[in-house]
């Protein structure tokens, strides 16, 4: 099963590979567009999977902030969605 991320009527993320952690799909980083993300300073703590760190969506002019977040230094427990990044925000998740 193949999962893509949709903003503003792009795929932005497609992939047959996503790990599936309370509820959100976390793409490999590679099956990611690296031209819509945007590093933000924004973090936040999760108490098992560690610090999450956030991008922008950036989609010719439109933005999304703080859209995408990924965990670099995931805790032990959280280690399968090292180099993954999720979405939220208004960006649609769907199966295809």
């Amino acid at each position: 099963m193949a999962v893509e991320a949709i903003w503003n009527d792009q795929v932005i993320a497609h992939s047959d590979r996503t790990v599936v952690v309370e509820g959100n799909h976390y793409f490999p980083r590679e099956d990611v567009d690296p031209s819509v993300l945007e590093k933000s300073s924004t973090t936040t703590e999760c108490p098992w999977k560690g610090t999450a760190h956030y991008y922008t969506l950036d989609l010719d002019g439109d933005r999304n902030v703080d859209a995408a977040w990924y965990y670099p230094e995931p805790k032990p427990k959280a280690e399968t969605i090292r180099d993954r990044i999720a979405f939220w925000n208004g960006v649609e998740v769907i199966e295809v």
